[in-house]
Formats: structure tokens, sequence, C-alpha cells
């Protein structure tokens, strides 16, 4: 996704895969008001001309869930749809950005500022935003277009995360 010339922004949306809806392998607490959120976001962030990128969690064939290769492992299709174009970087770690392409991308756009969202907020946000290569970067977080098992884990991770990364509501994109 092309971004203008004097946008130095991107939003980040961490395995917003199919394994975590109702009826998936690990489905989370509050899927459908995260997804609702994410789509404002994504919306948001299209019309800042921000860049757009899903992070997808690739697991080994015999991992718990998604599983190379499985529809689990899929980006949500209503995701998708919304930004058609958005770069794909897919991760075998809870840090988005070890061993994998992000940064490089990242860089080669000129991104100064993440705007991070998505799922498991005390394991992949948490590890990305607290990243020794977030430290690049001016990160910030939608807090209401996360999730994670349950109300208290996210709540918990967001409380941990506060010093060192800011909050904003989505509607503020």
């Amino acid at each position: 996704m092309s971004q203008s010339s004097n946008n130095k922004s991107a939003l980040i949306i961490i395995d917003p895969q199919n394994d975590y809806l109702p009826g998936g392998k690990y489905p989370l607490w509050n899927m459908e008001t995260s997804i609702k959120q994410i789509i404002e976001a994504m919306d948001r962030a299209k019309a800042k001309g921000m860049s757009i990128y899903f992070v997808q969690h690739i697991a080994p064939e015999d991992g718990p869930f998604f599983q190379k290769g499985s529809e689990g492992a899929d980006i949500i299709a209503a995701l998708k749809k919304e930004a058609p174009d958005a770069k794909v970087v897919q991760k075998t770690y809870a840090d988005s950005f070890e061993q994998t392409e992000l940064n490089r991308l990242l860089k080669a756009e000129g991104i100064e500022d993440l705007v991070l969202c998505g799922m498991m907020t005390q394991n992949c946000i948490t590890h990305t935003a607290l990243s020794k290569t977030a430290e690049e970067y001016q990160v910030s977080i939608l807090a209401d277009a996360c999730t994670t098992v349950d109300e208290m884990v996210h709540n918990i991770a967001l409380a941990a995360l506060s010093v060192r990364c800011t909050f904003r509501p989505t509607d503020s994109l």
C-alpha cells in the first residue's frame, strides 16, 4: 500500500488469524469488538495514507494452532478484504521483528511511528512493543483494538506496557 510522502506512520495488525475466532483452535475473548475496532483503525489509516501491515504467525505443522498451510493460520477474511494490498509479514516468534522482514520494510518506507493492534495483548503485542528493534520507533497501541484470552489478562498486559508505550483510542488515529 502506498503512503503519502509526509506520512511516516504504519498500522501494524498482529496475528489477526482464523484460529482466534469462535470455532477456531484457540478462540479469544472479545473478538467481535476487536475486529470492529481493527476495521475502524484500518479505515482511518487508509484515509491518512498510512501503510498497513498484517503480521501473521506461522507455527510448525505439529504446533497447537496456526499450522503452516492451515485455514486457521489465514488472516481473517473481513480484515484482509478491508486492506487487500496490505503487506503480510510472517513470523515464528512472539516478537514481530524477530527473524522477519518487518524492520527492513518499515525502514524502506521511512516509517518512524508504529501503531500496534491485534491479538494476544500479553504475548505478541507486548513482545513486539518491547522489542529491542521497536526502540527505533515511536510506538503506540490501540488498546481498544487488541484482545487476548480474557479481560483481566488484557488489562494486566496493558498496565505493564504503560511504562514504555503510549495508548490511544482507535477513534484518535
